[in-house]
């Protein structure tokens, strides 16, 4: 498993937006990273059209024809099947003047329609029909007006990603450790996972880098989820902190957590009910056939939250879900969500999934709504100290841990090393020279 060693991050850093210091054990995020547009620019062109970005699973879109439109970093695309079983990633944009081609969220086509001037693409991204072809004088024509692809495509167990950059890393590289938290979750079942048809789609009022440090913030879940915490005491469940922090390379990075929690199909919990202690009784000894003994542990024993960086956030908890981070400005953000289960999973065990899922990490259960409250409460608050030349008055601390981050110890679930990690690689982006803007 990767690990990030500990001379990796032993520089220290005197910037304006992040400050670190090994000897005072001190690490410093500037509070205009929440809140500056040029900063959002600067993300813009330096990290979202640059870096390999999660797009969507290959199962959204099991059938020909089928299509999903999404949204990367501002720019609009399509997401589909072709004809012939291939994938596809589109701008959504007519190559002729520029129109909006998919209008619907998603659907199933065999054709795209421009509604401007009717110009018609098949599902390959081919021009195949026009008013008034012969206008063009070249028989031609037609090639070089097919649908504009992003430049590179690829995928990794079933999840698929996009690049608006012709250059860089391919992703496997990109992906570093990531990669095999990512075929972890295909592992729990012999026959793989789909995603459920249906998503959420909601709006935070805080920036999305908020996000993504709540996602891999051990630290606030007793405090904050205390509700839920209660929930799981009555039903005779307990919970604590035990687990670990792992950054991955590349701004990904894992939280794995032992201490609290079941894992549906995987690991009984009383809420989960008797006919699922049952069938996860079943089903243990066919995952240590098909896995060994020490991994299928591992996959069922131990919950995991992985990051991605920089919009993909992989819940492999009670439940599998996905959630995609769409940056709308410094203090907006869309999140789009998705629950996802094993292929051969009986229809009845599905429905509780799904219930146990949305209990949680669903944005009316016992975590979520506490978490957006968080994200925007931050993002209120950060406005209390914006223009204050007071030394250190203006910046966040993400020191807790660091001791150990420079021993080179492990982490537990309640340091902030990941969130650290995350922090350095924005930094690295954000700082960089050579960007698509020049700026």
């Amino acid at each position: 498993m990767t690990t990030l060693k500990p001379e990796q991050t032993s520089l220290d850093i005197d910037g304006p937006w992040i400050r670190q210091s090994w000897d005072d054990l001190v690490f410093q995020v500037h509070r205009e990273a929440f809140r500056s547009q040029d900063l959002f620019d600067r993300e813009r062109s330096r990290i979202w059209r640059k870096s390999w970005l999660y797009l969507g699973h290959v199962s959204e879109v099991p059938k020909p024809g089928d299509y999903k439109v999404r949204n990367l970093g501002g720019v609009p695309v399509i997401f589909n099947r072709d004809d012939e079983g291939t994938i596809h990633a589109f701008l959504n944009a007519c190559p002729h003047r520029g129109t909006t081609l998919a209008r619907d969220e998603s659907g199933n086509a065999r054709f795209f329609r421009c509604f401007y001037h009717a110009w018609t693409f098949n599902s390959k991204g081919e021009l195949i029909a026009l008013p008034g072809a012969e206008a063009y004088g070249r028989d031609d024509f037609k090639d070089r007006l097919e649908l504009r692809t992003v430049p590179r495509l690829a995928q990794r167990g079933g999840f698929v990603f996009v690049s608006f950059s012709e250059t860089g890393d391919d992703l496997e590289e990109h992906l570093a450790g990531a990669a095999e938290f990512i075929d972890m979750i295909g592992e729990h079942s012999a026959d793989g996972v789909d995603v459920v048809p249906g998503s959420h789609l909601y709006a935070i009022r805080g920036n999305w880098k908020l996000a993504v440090e709540n996602a891999m913030d051990g630290y606030h879940f007793a405090p904050t989820h205390i509700t839920f915490v209660d929930f799981l005491k009555k039903t005779g469940f307990t919970t604590d902190d035990e687990g670990e922090s792992r950054p991955l390379g590349n701004g990904h990075s894992v939280l794995v957590i032992t201490g609290h929690q079941g894992r549906f199909g995987l690991k009984w919990e009383p809420r989960f009910g008797e006919v699922e202690r049952q069938r996860i009784e079943d089903n243990r000894p066919a995952l240590d056939e098909r896995l060994g003994n020490e991994r299928a542990e591992y996959i069922s024993e131990a919950s995991r939250i992985l990051y991605v960086y920089p919009n993909l956030i992989l819940f492999d908890i009670e439940g599998l879900a996905i959630r995609m981070l769409e940056p709308v400005s410094p203090d907006y953000t869309m999140v789009s969500a998705w629950q996802m289960a094993p292929r051969d999973e009986p229809a009845e065990a599905k429905s509780q999934r799904l219930k146990m899922v949305q209990s949680f990490i669903g944005p009316g259960g016992l975590a979520t709504p506490d978490d957006v409250e968080a994200y925007e409460a931050i993002q209120r608050g950060v406005a209390a100290t914006a223009d204050d030349a007071r030394f250190g008055v203006d910046w966040n601390d993400v020191s807790r841990g660091m001791a150990e981050e420079k021993r080179g110890d492990p982490a537990g679930t309640t340091d902030e090393i990941v969130i650290r990690a995350f922090w350095r690689k924005w930094n690295e982006a954000v700082s960089a020279e050579g960007t698509i803007d020049g700026s």
